[in-house]
């Protein structure tokens, strides 16, 4: 199996509502966010490729546009804004596009990442 990954970054601002009132995330913070996604494939195209990274401009476009310097809670319309959901939320658009999606990771800080995989 061949396995490509591309990072994109963005920054934002979230809050964990449901969380307890003295927990930390419950109060608005932003991160600077970390978004890779994996593509796999068996066989690479007549390119050598599994796919073009070039291919990949959309989901920098989508982040770009409805993401970066936004409050992801009103982005998504709801209180569940974690890295597990934003990694879910990025797998499902990527693989409506991207077929050969398998993965997504996203990370809010140098040493937490969250990953949605099928």
């Amino acid at each position: 199996m061949f396995r490509i990954t591309k990072e994109f970054h963005f920054s934002a601002s979230h809050q964990l509502k449901s969380l307890p009132s003295d927990h930390q995330c419950n109060r608005l913070h932003g991160h600077n966010y970390i978004v890779e996604i994996e593509l796999a494939g068996e066989a690479l195209n007549e390119h050598g490729f599994v796919r073009d990274y070039h291919e990949l401009a959309p989901l920098k476009h989508y982040i770009d546009d409805k993401f970066d310097h936004r409050h992801l809670n009103d982005v998504l319309g709801h209180d569940r804004v974690t890295a597990e959901c934003l990694a879910k939320h990025f797998y499902d658009w990527c693989k409506e596009r991207l077929p050969e999606t398998s993965a997504v990771r996203v990370s809010e800080t140098a040493k937490t990442w969250a990953e949605y995989r099928p």
